[in-house]
C-alpha cells in the first residue's frame, strides 16, 4: 500500500498542528526549568487555571476512592476546554492532577519498615504506590460508550454493595461512589467541549471552520448519548480518554490501535463517509492530542490472521506527517508481512526517528514460560515505553521497580575484603547474598503495595476500561483483574559484569594488580590511580566478541531471574516476573553510586538496561549494531518482559551496510534470538553533535530516548548525552 497523497489543505492542517506543538513545547520548557526528561506529553499550559482540592482531614492528603473520585471528577469538569482550529478532535489535558492536589499514601501506610534496606541498596523505585502501569482495553469504551460505562457502574454498585451495615459494603459503596464521580467528571468534560465546539460553530465566519466545529460538536454530543458510531467519533472518544487518563497519574496506553479502529474505518469507507486522506488527518489529530502508547501489526490470538491492515499504514503515515514525538510500535513476528516494517524503516530513515519494534518471539515465548497459553501471549500489546500487557485483564506494574545490582557488587566487595578468602568465588557468593536481599525487599514491598494502594490511590480511570474491577467492585491492583504479574527490573548488568571480568582478568589471571590495590583504588574513586583505572576499564567488555564479561553477564542474569522466580510474595502469594529496563535513569542511578571495579568513577552513569556500555566494540572490525543486538538478545531475562535494544545508527552507515534490507535482517534476527523490543534512531553524527551543543538549532528533531519519543531539544544535557554517547562511542 502506497502512502496516501495528501492535498495541500490537509497538509496545511497537519502542519498547523505540528507548529502549535512546537510553540506549546517552548512554553512547557519555560515552565519546567528548560528540560523535560520524560515522555513528551500533550498537555496544554493553561496559565490561569487553578484548582482547590477538598481534603478529608488535617493531613492534607487526598486518599480513597470516594474522596479522590469526588475531587478528580470536579477537576475534569473545571479543566479548560481546548479545541485546535485545525484539528478534527477536541480536548487536551491541563497537567497532572497531582500537581494541583496532594495525593498519595497516608503517613500510616508508608513502608517505614523497608526504609533501611532501601537506603542501603539504593532502591529508589520499589513499586510501592506505583500507578497506571497496566493496559486498558479500549474496546470497552468503544463498545459501551461513556453513558454505558456509567450505567454499568450504577448497576454493579447496586448489586455488589447492598445497603447493609458491614465493613465490606461500606468499602464497596466508597469504591462505586468514587468511580461514579470520576465517570461523571468525564461526561462533564465531554459536554463542556461539545458546548464550546457548538459555540464556535455559531460564531465562526469561515465556512470550513464552521463546518469542522459543527462536526466536532455533533460527535461529542453523540458520545454523550451512546457509543461512537463513526471513525471520527471513535477517535474522539480515544482523545477524551487520553486527556483524562494522562491527568490521573499519567496513564498512557491505547494498545492495538489498528484493530480498535478498523471496524469503524471499514464501515465508514464502505458507506462513502470517509476517505483515506481524511483518516490520516483525524489520526494526526489524535496523535497531536497526546502520545499514548499503541501498537500496529501482529497476529490474532490463534496465530492464523495477521493484524496488519490498510489502517495500519494510515496510522504510521499520520504519525510521520505530524512529525512530533509519538509512541507507536510495530509488532514483528516470524513470517510477518514486511511491508509494514519496511514502511516504518523508510520513515525512520527520512526523519531520524519513528516507531519502535515490538518483537513477538521474546515476548510471547517468555510469557508461555510463566504458564500462560500462547494464544494469550499473542494478545499482549505494547502499552508502555518498554513493556507489553494484556489489555484490560493484566496488572503487571512493569517499569516501576529498579534494582541497581551494582550496589550488591560493592557490598560484596566490602565483605570479600574483610573476610578470610579473597577469590572470585567468594566475591560471587557475597554478591548473590546481597542481590537476594534486594529482591526480597521488592517482594515484601509488593505485598505492602497490594495491601495499601487500593485504600489510598485506586486506579479510578483505568478501572473503567478493564474487565473485572467494576463488575467485582475491586480495584485492579487488588484482584480486580484476573492476572497479577508484578515486574522486577534488574539494572546495571554491564557495569557489574564488566567489573567481575576486570577483577578476574587483571587481579586473578594476570596478577597486574593485587586485591588490596584494586580495592583501595575503587574505594578512593581512583584518586591518583588513573593508570589502574584505565587498566580495569580497558578490558574486552560485555558485548565484545572476545570478552570474558559475557559469562559473568549470563551468570548474573540467571541468578537475578532465579531470585525473582524463587517464590511468590510471602503474605499474598503474588507472582513476580523478571525484567531488565533502566529507562533513561542511568545518570540518576549513577549519581549516588561510588566507583566500581570496571573503571567507572563515582557519580558516572551506570549501564543501560541489559545493554553493553557505549564504546564496547572499540577496535572490532564489525558492524557494532549487530554485536550489540547479539549481546542484548543473549542476556534477555526470558519471561516475556522487555529488555530493550537501543540502536542509534549513523544514516550513512545504514546506507553503506545494505540500507533497509540490512535493518530488516537485523530486526528479524534479534526477534529470532529472543529479543523483545528495538528502539531505533538513524541520524548523522554531525547532526546529533550540532543539536546537542545548540538544541535551538534543531527544535523539531525527534529521538527515541529509551522506549519513549521526545524532542531532543526538550531533554536536559545529561539525557541528551546518553543518546550522543550511543551514537559516538
Amino acid at each position: 500500500m502506497l502512502p496516501v497523497k495528501l492535498s495541500a489543505d490537509i497538509k496545511q492542517r497537519i502542519k498547523a498542528l505540528h507548529d502549535t506543538k512546537l510553540a506549546e513545547n517552548r512554553k512547557k520548557l519555560e515552565r519546567y526549568g528548560g528540560a523535560i526528561n520524560i515522555d513528551d506529553h500533550g498537555f496544554i499550559c493553561f496559565d490561569s487555571f487553578t484548582f482547590e482540592p477538598e481534603y478529608p482531614d488535617e493531613n492534607g492528603i487526598l486518599y480513597g476512592a470516594e474522596c479522590i473520585g469526588r475531587n478528580l471528577g470536579r477537576f475534569f469538569k473545571e479543566m479548560p476546554v481546548y479545541i485546535h482550529p485545525k484539528s478534527a478532535l477536541a480536548g487536551a489535558w491541563a497537567g497532572a492532577f497531582q500537581n494541583f492536589a496532594n495525593i498519595g499514601l497516608r503517613p500510616e501506610d508508608r513502608p517505614e519498615h523497608l526504609k533501611a534496606t532501601q537506603e542501603k541498596y539504593g532502591i529508589h523505585q520499589s513499586g510501592i504506590g506505583a500507578m497506571n502501569h497496566l493496559g486498558p482495553d479500549m474496546e470497552i469504551g468503544l463498545r459501551e460508550g461513556f453513558p454505558g460505562i456509567m450505567e454499568k457502574i450504577r448497576r454493579c454498585g447496586r448489586r455488589n454493595s447492598p445497603a447493609v451495615s458491614s465493613l465490606h459494603s461500606a468499602i464497596g459503596r466508597e469504591f462505586y461512589a468514587g468511580e461514579e464521580a470520576t465517570m461523571a467528571g468525564i461526561l462533564d468534560y465531554t459536554e463542556n467541549h461539545a458546548k464550546e465546539a457548538r459555540r464556535r460553530a455559531e460564531l465562526s465566519l469561515d465556512a470550513w471552520e464552521k463546518q469542522n466545529y459543527s462536526r466536532i460538536a455533533h460527535g461529542l454530543e453523540n458520545l454523550l448519548a451512546g457509543p461512537p458510531r463513526t471513525f471520527r467519533e471513535a477517535c474522539q472518544l480515544l482523545a477524551v480518554f487520553q486527556s483524562v487518563d494522562r491527568t490521573y497519574f499519567a496513564g498512557g496506553a491505547l494498545s492495538q490501535l489498528d484493530e480498535l479502529l478498523r471496524p469503524f474505518y471499514e464501515t465508514d469507507v464502505r458507506n462513502g463517509g470517509l476517505t483515506d486522506e481524511e483518516a490520516v488527518w483525524i489520526l494526526a489529530s489524535l496523535f497531536y492530542n497526546d502520545t499514548h502508547y499503541s501498537q500496529v501489526g501482529g497476529q490474532s490470538p490463534d496465530g492464523i490472521r495477521e493484524l496488519t491492515s490498510p489502517l495500519s499504514f494510515l496510522i504510521l503515515q499520520a504519525a510521520h506527517e505530524l512529525a512530533i514525538p509519538y509512541n507507536l510500535a510495530v509488532r514483528v513476528f516470524e513470517g510477518s508481512d514486511d511491508r509494514l516494517l519496511r514502511r516504518a524503516l523508510e520513515y525512520i530513515l527520512e526523519k531520524g526517528s519513528g516507531p519502535s519494534f515490538s518483537l513477538s518471539q521474546g515476548i510471547e515465548e517468555g510469557y508461555t514460560r510463566q504458564g500462560h497459553p500462547i494464544e494469550l501471549a499473542r494478545m499482549r500489546a505494547k502499552v508502555g515505553c518498554n513493556w507489553v500487557a494484556l489489555p484490560g485483564i493484566e496488572y503487571p506494574l512493569q517499569d516501576v521497580t529498579r534494582l541497581n545490582m551494582a550496589w550488591a557488587l560493592l557490598h560484596a566487595l566490602d565483605d570479600t575484603m574483610s573476610g578470610e578468602e579473597r577469590s572470585m568465588e567468594a566475591l560471587w557468593q557475597y554478591f548473590c547474598k546481597h542481590l537476594e536481599i534486594m529482591v526480597d525487599c521488592i517482594r515484601d514491598g509488593y505485598d505492602w503495595h497490594y495491601e495499601v494502594v487500593s485504600r489510598n490511590t485506586p486506579e479510578l480511570v483505568l478501572n473503567l476500561f478493564c474487565h473485572g474491577p467494576i463488575e467485582r467492585g475491586v480495584n485492579s491492583a487488588s484482584g480486580g483483574v484476573d492476572i497479577l504479574n508484578l515486574n522486577v527490573d534488574g539494572i546495571a548488568l554491564a557495569t557489574v559484569a564488566d567489573s567481575f571480568a576486570a577483577i578476574e582478568q587483571r587481579v586473578v589471571r594476570e596478577g597486574r594488580v593485587t586485591w588490596n590495590e584494586m580495592y583501595r583504588a575503587v574505594r578512593e574513586n581512583y584518586a591518583g590511580n588513573e593508570n589502574l583505572r584505565l587498566m580495569m576499564k580497558n578490558i574486552p567488555r560485555f558485548g565484545h566478541p572476545e570478552s570474558g564479561a559475557l559469562p559473568w553477564a549470563l551468570r548474573i542474569r540467571d541468578k537475578f531471574v532465579e531470585f525473582v522466580l524463587r517464590r511468590q510474595t510471602p503474605r499474598h502469594n503474588l507472582r513476580l516476573v523478571p525484567g531488565m529496563f533502566s529507562h533513561g535513569d542511568i545518570y540518576a542511578y549513577g549519581e549516588d553510586l561510588p566507583a566500581t571495579p570496571n573503571g567507572r568513577l563515582a557519580g558516572e552513569p551506570i549501564s543501560h538496561s541489559n545493554e553493553p556500555d557505549p564504546g564496547f566494540s572499540a577496535g572490532v572490525m564489525s558492524f557494532s549494531p549487530s554485536l550489540k543486538a547479539t549481546a542484548v538478545a543473549k542476556a534477555q531475562p526470558g519471561y516475556g518482559n522487555s529488555a530493550p535494544l537501543h540502536l542509534d545508527i549513523d544514516t550513512a552507515l545504514v546506507k553503506n551496510a545494505g540500507g533497509i534490507d540490512a535493518l530488516c535482517a537485523l530486526i528479524h534476527t534479534h526477534n529470532q534470538m529472543g529479543g523483545t523490543l528495538i528502539n531505533l534512531n538513524c541520524i548523522t553524527p554531525e547532526q546529533i553533535r550540532e543539536a546537542h551543543e545548540n538544541p535551538d538549532s534543531h527544535p523539531d528533531l525527534v529521538v527515541r530516548v529509551t522506549g519513549y519519543s521526545a524532542f531532543f531539544a526538550s531533554l536536559s544535557r545529561e539525557y541528551r548525552q546518553q543518546v550522543v554517547d550511543r551514537y559516538l562511542k
